[in-house]
């Protein structure tokens, strides 16, 4: 059995490997340009790839290596999990898989595409942004959240399109729904995570009770206009999904001026961590048709990796640089392990990488980091401390609503597609964030959130991701920098913490199941515990 295993890995990975590095290559150009021809260029390979895994007999070949049980080697263990996840993701009828990521592909294009329209000119996300964040021009902040929300009118009912087509896969794979096949064969338990997410919405729901009280009184002061005729413009984001500036520290000052990128470069070399390769490779300025957002891509699970942002001097964009090369290191790690095999040059989870990210990007209203990194004055970093540590737990809190929306709109989106999802989101947002909600807007505004349409079932992992970089942060500080400083550590000059991530987390891969990789580094499961210390 294990020869008849590696001989499929072999002839499918030989195959698979070309297939990546393509899909990459198109999916990057049309990002960074908006080139249709590279978006159906990207189409059609994954078309292939997914023509690849939905192979009938290769599929029937590894049902009978797993129900055997008889495969001894671990490494092919591993590999045979994440094949045979890969192949029944992939069995069903090849136009309903076309069908598919012919749509996800048209969304693509429209979201890279979309520019709000606003009082006659259209802006960028940037801009939005900036608007959001520092105008108190009640009218003026309507009419940009307004604008942006235009794109939800635009995909709304394409989404719901692919929605159903996600539903029927799953129900032709014996899934109850798209939502519970993404989680299961991503090698996590619905019931799971459902526990998580409601132990991290008790742990929560109180200090945001406070908290939202203390955002209202500030915002409606700032807008001048009462607390109860404050709409979900009002607090300096398109989602509320970032924490408002709530206290007296202008973090966006430390960052203007400043090369963004020489910081990323100098502060993960200091802690072992080389990313200047990555971001040598990196498209990380705005310009017309490129995709608005930011993510980072391993090209081709041989060591490109690369990451697209939309930089401008500020601290959000900071933040962004710290947690996007916090994924290039993390896929990086992985792809230089000469004794991983292909198939498990991936995270442990989809959650894992996204803790070493979150991880990293707290470091930008970190005043310890802020001393060490952009040089401010010892005297200046004791000042801003206090409030950098409110600013911290506000953001924590604030993020942490937000997820809750996301992750339980979509599990009852796919639950039910039909049911009125306009109410379903405006009541989520009501309960969860605490908005009152423009009274008779009935827009599809769940559809403004590019998370749904184009990354399903996938915002729970933030949640998860701040519960594991919490887990890793208190490791750290507890046994290699020793600090005891559990709020201020930023692991500054410590190459022992690189060679920790590198050696505990990043190498291995896929090689264990998540728990067991993060057990492995930490000396536990993952728990919700350090991170709720942190936002009590």
């Amino acid at each position: 059995m294990d020869m008849e295993l590696q001989e499929i890995i072999d002839r499918t990975v030989a195959e698979y490997a070309p297939l990546v590095k393509a899909s990459s290559e198109a999916y990057w150009e049309g990002t960074t340009t908006g080139s249709a021809a590279a978006f159906d260029r990207y189409a059609e390979v994954s078309k292939k790839i997914a023509g690849l895994f939905s192979d009938v007999r290769t599929f029937d070949a590894l049902c009978g290596i797993k129900e055997s049980g008889s495969v001894t080697d671990p490494l092919l263990r591993r590999q045979l999990a994440e094949l045979y996840n890969s192949f029944m993701s992939r069995q069903a009828d090849k136009a309903l898989l076309d069908a598919i990521i012919e749509k996800e592909t048209v969304l693509e294009r429209r979201y890279a595409a979309f520019r709000a329209d606003f009082r006659g000119r259209r802006i960028n996300d940037n801009e939005v942004e900036r608007l959001l964040r520092t105008s108190a021009d009640c009218s003026e902040l309507q009419d940009v959240w307004v604008a942006h929300k235009a794109v939800g009118r635009e995909v709304a009912s394409d989404i719901l399109e692919v929605v159903r087509l996600r539903n029927q896969l799953a129900d032709c794979l014996g899934f109850t729904n798209y939502h519970s096949m993404s989680l299961i064969l991503s090698g996590e338990k619905p019931r799971d995570v459902e526990l998580l997410m409601n132990e991290v919405d008790e742990l929560s729901r109180d200090s945001f009770v406070q908290i939202k009280a203390e955002i209202d009184e500030a915002m409606a002061l700032r807008c001048g206009i009462s607390v109860s005729d404050l709409r979900p413009w009002h607090y300096q984001g398109r989602f509320f999904q970032e924490a408002p500036d709530l206290y007296p520290v202008d973090f966006d000052s430390y960052y203007k001026g400043r090369d963004l990128e020489r910081l990323t470069i100098d502060y993960y070399r200091s802690i072992g961590l080389d990313v200047e390769p990555m971001l040598r490779r990196s498209d990380l300025y705005p310009r017309e048709g490129k995709n608005q957002h930011a993510f980072c891509i391993d090209m081709d699970c041989m060591g490109d990796v690369r990451v697209l942002c939309n930089l401008t001097d500020n601290e959000r964009w900071m933040e962004t640089m710290l947690h996007e090369f916090g994924h290039a290191a993390y896929s990086a790690g992985h792809d230089a392990n000469p004794e991983l095999p292909f198939l498990l040059r991936e995270a442990a989870g989809i959650f894992t990488t996204e803790g070493v990210a979150m991880m990293f990007g707290r470091l930008s209203r970190n005043p310890e980091w802020m001393r060490l990194n952009l040089g401010i004055p010892a005297e200046e970093a004791e000042r801003i401390a206090p409030d950098c540590r409110r600013s911290a737990r506000l953001s924590q809190l604030v993020q942490s609503r937000f997820m809750q929306v996301v992750y339980r709109f979509e599990k009852a989106m796919y639950a039910d597609p039909e049911q009125d999802l306009n109410a379903l989101w405006r009541g989520l947002v009501e309960k969860y964030q605490l908005l009152t909600y423009p009274e008779g807007r009935d827009e599809p505004d769940w559809a403004a959130k590019i998370h749904i349409a184009l990354y399903p079932c996938y915002y729970h992992n933030y949640q998860l991701g701040e519960l594991f970089a919490s887990q890793m942060h208190h490791y750290i500080v507890e046994h290699i920098t020793r600090s005891g400083d559990m709020a201020f550590d930023s692991y500054t000059g410590c190459a022992e913490v690189g060679r920790w991530l590198t050696e505990k987390v990043f190498a291995p891969g896929k090689l264990y199941p998540w728990n067991e990789m993060i057990t492995r580094a930490t000396g536990e499961p993952l728990t919700a515990a350090w991170w709720a210390a942190e936002v009590r």
